[in-house]
């Protein structure tokens, strides 16, 4: 049996059913579907995150992240508040352990303040106030800062989605797309599917959808693992909310962290290595197709190339618990290597393009509603990593915009 549809989104995880439930609200009956090729939903980058609702502070002013997250941050408060869903507005800090790292904080600061986020520039005595085991020479307190239970937001939307009539498949991976005249045929799984618009949001497999399609996307998702430690439960107490140090602007990663979960637990870290499989979550975990396609990429040999100082302690960290915990320490002098104890990793999904550059923003391909020779019949979500759960909500909306727009152009 074929089964009919306006739309249908590949990807269950945060942004997938984000925008899902979107399409529903933005038009009442349009007929959708999800497709999810694993058990359930959110089981990769939205299952596997510290569940930080972002501030904005970081990203270039007038970027999609800067525009996404700091509208985001406030709009995921209301969203939980809402539907009942665990949050903390904690605030965290941002601090400058040397004297190095100073005008980066100096320049972040006046970033947050481009991006309309409330900061206040703290001595070592102010630091304490907040979090009195860290320590450092100067910091950031930026008061919009939270966490929640992303894993239980994205839940929310998918039934809220269903609720409105979209269909829910999960278990359920494409296999094949075949364009017509009138839309496209997609085999998924078992079934025979036909629609007018597919909206490909499935993170670390993002670029191959695209291909899949036949669409080209130009950058190839470059696997890296976050690792985590978590504070034993005697030792907790030591962190009161988010701590974060001075990121290195050369490279997206936000360096090893502090954070306190909803659920009282402690994060530390991530680092961030190369991961041997798109869902490579430990050493042992290989896929040699993954690792051969990521070894085939130019793109892969010229991140190496630029970045192989800053990968070598990355990987270092990952190798030795001694040097992870003597990263940690520069933050908060009284843990120990006992203190710590292995947590759950993630897999950050980051596009990379041909010539080693990361892309350090949203980026959305196919059908674009300005663009009238645009690709129809398509939307790629190509890069959606962190903050794209606290930006899930409008990332969604801008997806599901740009769906419809497809849809009507496609008659």
């Amino acid at each position: 049996m074929v089964e009919e549809f306006d739309v249908v989104v590949v990807g269950g995880g945060i942004v997938g059913l984000s925008t899902a439930y979107a399409l529903t609200v933005a038009r009442p009956g349009v007929r959708v579907a999800v497709l999810e090729k694993e058990p359930d939903f959110a089981a990769h980058q939205t299952g596997r995150n510290s569940g930080v609702i972002h501030s904005g502070v970081y990203y270039r002013p007038g970027s999609l992240k800067a525009r996404y997250a700091t509208a985001g941050a406030a709009e995921m408060v209301e969203f939980c508040r809402a539907q009942d869903i665990p949050y903390e507005v904690t605030g965290k800090l941002i601090v400058a352990t040397g004297e190095s790292e100073l005008p980066r904080l100096h320049a972040l600061a006046e970033r947050g303040r481009e991006n309309g986020i409330p900061v206040t520039e703290l001595g070592p005595a102010g630091i304490t106030e907040y979090e009195p085991e860290v320590t450092g020479l100067a910091g950031l307190h930026i008061g919009t800062t939270g966490i929640c239970d992303y894993p239980a937001v994205a839940r929310r939307y998918a039934r809220l989605a269903e609720q409105a009539g979209a269909v829910l498949l999960t278990g359920t991976a494409l296999r094949a797309v075949h364009r017509r005249p009138d839309g496209l045929t997609l085999h998924a799984g078992d079934r025979e599917l036909r629609t007018g618009v597919l909206v490909n949001c499935a993170g670390l497999h993002s670029d191959r959808i695209a291909r899949l399609a036949g669409d080209d996307p130009g950058v190839r998702i470059v696997p890296f693992r976050g690792e985590y430690y978590e504070l034993t439960k005697e030792k907790r107490e030591l962190v009161r909310g988010l701590v974060y140090p001075v990121p290195d602007p050369a490279f997206p990663f936000l360096g090893v962290h502090l954070t306190r979960g909803i659920h009282g637990d402690v994060h530390v870290g991530p680092n961030a290595v190369p991961a041997l499989a798109r869902e490579g979550y430990d050493w042992r975990t290989v896929r040699f197709g993954d690792l051969a396609e990521t070894v085939r990429f130019p793109g892969t040999w010229r991140i190496a190339r630029r970045h192989w100082r800053y990968e070598l302690g990355e990987l270092h960290r990952s190798l030795s618990k001694r040097a992870f915990t003597t990263a940690v320490r520069r933050l908060l002098p009284a843990v120990t290597a006992a203190d710590l104890v292995p947590a759950t990793a993630g897999v950050r999904a980051q596009a990379v393009a041909a010539d080693g550059t990361l892309l350090d923003d949203f980026a959305f391909a196919g059908f674009d509603p300005a663009d009238p020779g645009s690709t129809r019949r398509m939307v790629h979500v190509l890069n959606a990593p962190s903050p794209a759960a606290t930006a899930s909500l409008a990332i969604g909306r801008e997806v599901a915009r740009r769906g419809l727009a497809a849809l009507a152009a496609g008659g």
